[in-house]
């Protein structure tokens, strides 16, 4: 048997949730507060995600860099190749907070969104 302890990040409460698990399945959860940790819990110990934020480069736009993130959580294990990946991206200014900055970003059917907007110069 195997107890995985985590710090639930979903809200600023910070729950130590313990996660019971055997066999590579969950048996127990302990220690949250609401149905929100349950679930973060459970992903996190079967397959964790987490939003990536950054900065790509801009062409002929008011600023060098234009902030982008992920729309959803991506896997946790596909976050250096996907910022590699990010890191060969050029955009064209113009381009408004939530224009997709790159479709389906390596196949994990996630787009990435700019943050600001991008002016002409």
């Amino acid at each position: 048997m195997e107890l995985k302890e985590i710090t639930c990040i979903v809200c600023p409460l910070g729950c130590r949730i313990q996660v019971e698990m055997e066999g590579g399945e969950i048996k127990s959860v302990k220690g949250y507060s609401c149905s929100r940790g349950l679930e973060y819990a459970k992903n996190e110990v079967t397959m964790p995600k987490r939003t990536i934020t950054t900065s790509v480069r801009a062409i002929g736009g008011h600023l060098p860099l234009l902030s982008v993130r992920t729309k959803e959580p991506v896997p946790k294990e596909k976050i250096q190749e996907i910022m590699l990946e990010l890191a060969k991206v050029e955009v064209k200014a113009p381009v408004k907070i939530g224009d997709v900055v790159v479709k389906n970003i390596l196949g994990t059917g996630v787009d990435i969104i700019a943050t600001r907007n991008l002016y002409v110069k």
